[in-house]
């Protein structure tokens, strides 16, 4: 782990995932969760993978392409701050996206399905943040991809979307 523990904590109390939890409770997040670093174009996750894990960006950026044979389109961008993975994590159907480190030395905390459900029985209060954070991230990748069709549909169609 590049980071040491305190760095590591102070960074969590600074985002939305752990706001509202004590340092002590950010520790015990951290417990639950492995540091892991990867090199520019790494995978961290592939599709058609049933999510196993939830990953949070810690410094870095991943790339998130969709795929259709041998050709990647990038989708998005995740920054340090963002949860990924949630959607296949929660919902346990294969990933829709690759996601690809799009710098060296980018590092995610990841947390396995197996510390997740510990998590839950073993401290709920820390666990709803996870799962609230979930939800915000896919909130804003709803609004993301809403405002890119309504950009794409203002271009292909000029701004009164009429065909």
């Amino acid at each position: 782990m590049a980071r040491d523990r305190k760095e590591l904590e102070h960074f969590l109390s600074q985002q939305y995932l752990a706001q509202s939890l004590t340092l002590a409770e950010i520790g015990t997040l951290l417990e639950y969760t492995e540091c892991v670093e990867f090199n520019k174009d790494d995978l961290v996750a592939d599709v058609g993978e049933v999510g196993e894990a939830l990953f949070f960006v810690l410094s870095g950026e991943v790339t998130l392409f969709h795929v259709s044979g041998k050709n990647e389109v990038e989708v998005g961008r995740m920054l340090a701050g963002e949860l990924m993975g949630e959607m296949s994590f929660f919902d346990r159907e294969p990933r829709s996206a690759r996601l690809k480190a799009r710098k060296k030395q980018t590092e995610v905390l990841r947390m396995s399905r197996a510390m997740y459900k510990r998590l839950r029985v073993e401290h709920p209060y820390i666990a709803v943040n996870v799962l609230e954070q979930a939800i915000i991230s896919l909130d804003h990748l709803v609004r993301r991809m809403g405002k890119s069709a309504a950009n794409l549909s203002g271009y292909l169609f000029g701004s009164g979307g009429r065909y």
